[in-house]
């Protein structure tokens, strides 16, 4: 798949308040101005200069303390920076103040997310949802944001592109909440097409596996590994690059191996620390399809000291989705970069593993498999002609393995849950 090579657009300038507040360790604050950095390089900027402040807590009007001001001011002159971004979400009222103060433009961690989320979109489902999120995103901030939007630009075909950019500016606020009424009303019908497409899925038996973890993790690799392993087209592969948030879109497979116990692979949108709640709003229908899995493959960057951080966004994203009490398979990707552990390797409910490697991803199938189908079985069936209703349920909501019409009526060989078998007993047959 052609993916996307960005050059740099601006030279930024990062800056960050350590605040007991917010981060809990000053580890924890030094891993968020790294991400920070990855996010703007992830946007097509080139990071000049970092510059970081210990505060209690933010100050209210200016984010970092006013004198302060000054330095950040002649460092970016110094460096060569035309924008300064913030580490973490700022206020209306703060964005005014600093555009004022330091006379260039302001951006915060939400709104470099959804500046990548408006570069990496693809499909029109994406679009629409990023560019309702930044126009949630921009509405309280109309005055402060002019000067810092009318550097930014999108994709080509919708608002989320040249609209993130000059067209925001045309808008007014009747306007844009017309704009953000439109969108949510052309979304709620991609999402009725989504739920359609979910129903058919659920009337197969086939049970729903989805993949979820921090942006980068590995989850794209695990998918198309998974579709090469096990007889998918080529076509049907999904972007896998070395980048936050390379894919956006909700990918759903097939996988069938020899052993018939087919299930559907979803591939999800990566997680990240303090992702805009706007954005996960925008994107639910999309994330909705994590809800309705019966499994849950937690993809986790084991090579990364941050990894259980990572998890534990991971988890409070799945609370807020309302997924959290799913099933979970807990995967532990790149663990041959630790060298610590011989892989594949099963732990419990974990793997270690790396997603290359064929072996690996063999015994990632196998256990999820184990894991979706140790409530079901085989069995044997035969339903009179006067019992349709019977045959038409297990058509419809069990995995039919074979039938054949009888003198005595349809029998057929399925995959079901055990109580199935328990309901309809009076029908098994050897």
């Amino acid at each position: 798949m052609e993916e996307q090579i960005l050059e740099y657009q601006d030279n930024v300038l990062l800056v960050g308040v350590d605040t007991q507040t917010i981060h809990r360790t000053t580890e924890d604050f030094e891993h968020s101005m790294e991400e920070l950095k990855s996010l703007a390089e992830a946007a097509g900027k080139k990071v000049v200069g970092i510059i970081t402040q210990k505060l209690d807590i933010p100050n209210k009007g200016l984010y970092i303390g006013t004198g302060k001001i000054h330095e950040v001011k002649e460092y970016a002159g110094e460096c060569g920076a035309n924008e300064i971004i913030f580490d973490n979400a700022l206020s209306p009222s703060q964005i005014r103040n600093l555009v004022k103060e330091l006379d260039m433009p302001i951006s915060d961690r939400t709104n470099l997310i959804l500046e990548i989320f408006a570069i990496r979109a693809q499909t029109r489902e994406a679009k629409l949802q990023v560019e309702t999120a930044r126009l949630q995103y921009m509405l309280p901030r109309l005055v402060g944001l002019h000067e810092s939007l009318s550097r930014q630009g999108g994709a080509s075909g919708s608002m989320s592109n040249k609209g993130a950019g000059e067209k925001k500016l045309e808008l007014d606020r009747r306007r844009i909440e017309h704009r953000i009424a439109e969108l949510r009303k052309e979304l709620e019908q991609i999402a009725g097409n989504r739920m359609t497409q979910r129903s058919k899925r659920d009337r197969s038996g086939i049970p729903q596996v989805a993949l979820v973890g921090y942006t980068n993790a590995g989850k794209s690799t695990i998918l198309n590994q998974m579709v090469e392993i096990y007889g998918e087209r080529e076509e049907k592969k999904v972007l896998e690059k070395d980048m936050l948030f390379a894919t956006l879109e909700t990918s759903v497979r097939r996988i069938d191996t020899s052993i018939n116990q087919p299930f559907f692979l979803v591939d999800t949108v990566g997680f990240i620390d303090k992702l805009p709640h706007g954005l996960v709003k925008a994107f639910r229908s999309t994330l909705e399809e994590v809800r309705y899995a019966d499994l849950l493959v937690h993809v986790v960057d084991f090579s990364d000291e941050n990894h259980k951080q990572h998890m534990e966004v991971t988890m409070e994203t799945l609370k807020e989705l309302e997924a959290a009490g799913i099933p979970q398979l807990v995967v532990y990707n790149k663990a041959d970069i630790r060298g610590e552990i011989d892989i594949p390797k099963i732990v419990g409910n974990q793997i270690f593993m790396c997603a290359r490697e064929k072996d690996s991803i063999k015994m990632l199938a196998e256990t999820i498999q184990k894991q979706i189908y140790a409530d079901r079985a085989e069995m044997c069936f035969l339903f009179p002609f006067d019992r349709g209703d019977a045959a038409s349920y297990f058509m419809e909501q069990t995995t039919v393995l074979e039938k054949e019409y009888r003198p005595e009526g349809l029998w057929m060989r399925v995959s079901c849950h055990k109580g199935e078998g328990d309901k309809y007993a009076a029908y098994l047959v050897p």
